[in-house]
């Protein structure tokens, strides 16, 4: 018994131990960054006019992109999660494709589709959308690499929702969308932001599409590259913090958002 408990032991605490090395290299890293930068140089940066303009586009078009696949990603979630069709799996997998393809030629693909010779970029610009050098080349760079998150977790959070519930409302007298709008979404909307705030987040940190479809007006990620490349390390320490502080925020959103839905299915059960 008692040899059988130590080497049980022994094998929790060699798995311990190897996620604990992995943990470290997350946050080693994040934390010598956060410590090596002069709360001075942080001020600096944070009241900068240059700095506060591109972390409000950064942000304002994250929250455009995820707005955007809010209205076009939840409605292809909801069909993914509640009817079998052919194709199926290939239209999973073609949602799952922007997290493998490297991004700067996503934004390779990109620029030959809303480009200033490309059709469809010569089309918009007639309706006053240029996307190269524009916000939209940025609102659509973000929304091509950052949308499998909303869809993936829209999609996991209808396909938990008992499906009879909403043939009771309609039995009820309810219509689908109605059953949609007053059963479903408030079932499952917890899901749907855990997502939309993954999204946005992966949108904020968004570098390679962005840099060669709409290189100006410069977000956050493109100038910590600019700063770093022209003046050095230094230079570009303090936006670096504020993108990991930006990022830290999300994940403790997003934790305190999985923990009220756990305590929620406990106080259900």
């Amino acid at each position: 018994m008692n040899a059988r408990r130590k080497r049980f032991d022994w094998f929790i605490v060699s798995f311990a131990i190897a996620g604990t090395l992995l943990l470290l290299f997350i946050v080693v890293p994040l934390l010598t960054t956060l410590i090596g930068t002069p709360a001075d140089a942080l001020w600096q940066a944070l009241v900068d006019a240059d700095v506060q303009a591109s972390v409000a586009l950064t942000f304002y078009a994250a929250a455009c992109a995820t707005g955007l696949a809010m209205l076009t990603g939840v409605p292809l979630a909801y069909l993914l999660a509640r009817h079998n069709f052919t194709g199926k799996r290939w239209i999973e997998g073609i949602i799952n494709l922007p997290i493998v393809v490297p991004h700067t030629a996503a934004g390779i693909a990109l620029l030959m589709v809303f480009g200033r010779q490309a059709p469809v970029g010569q089309t918009l610009a007639i309706f006053g959308l240029r996307f190269t050098d524009g916000v939209p080349g940025i609102v659509v760079a973000m929304l091509f690499v950052s949308l499998p998150y909303l869809v993936n977790a829209a999609r996991q959070a209808f396909a938990l929702i008992d499906p009879e519930l909403e043939r009771v409302a309609m039995v009820e007298g309810a219509s689908q969308w109605q059953a949609f709008v007053y059963v479903t979404l408030p079932l499952a909307w917890r899901g749907i932001m855990a997502g939309a705030v993954m999204m946005w987040g992966r949108g904020i940190s968004e570098f390679g599409a962005v840099v060669i479809l709409a290189y100006n007006p410069k977000i956050i990620p493109v100038l910590v590259y600019e700063y770093f490349a022209g003046f050095g390390l230094t230079a570009a320490l303090p936006l670096t913090v504020i993108l990991i502080l930006a990022s830290l925020g999300i994940f403790v959103f997003l934790q305190i958002l999985f923990a009220q839905d756990k305590e929620a299915i406990a106080i259900e059960e």
